[in-house]
């Protein structure tokens, strides 16, 4: 895991020039993440993945997102619910 965090570091730091740069990178990178950890959980609790034909007509399928904004430490951020 420490590798995986070191070449995630490495890639995050090739673009940023400030630290303000390294704060809005982060931010983003939180926002993804949580956004994955969300969609993740959707398709374990409906028990099929995004996207696939076992949820047509299934009455328990997916319908569209709605924007939520949630306030984390690292400010605000914005979701796809």
């Amino acid at each position: 895991m420490q590798d995986v965090k070191d070449r995630l570091a490495r890639e995050v730091a090739k673009d940023c020039k400030t630290v303000e740069d390294v704060h809005n990178t982060l931010k983003d990178l939180f926002r993804r993440t949580l956004q994955e950890i969300l969609e993740t959980e959707m398709s374990d609790h409906l028990g099929y993945e995004k996207h696939s034909v076992e949820g047509n007509n299934s009455g328990n399928s997916r319908n569209g997102y709605s924007r939520k904004t949630i306030q984390t430490r690292m400010g605000e951020t914005e979701l796809a619910i």
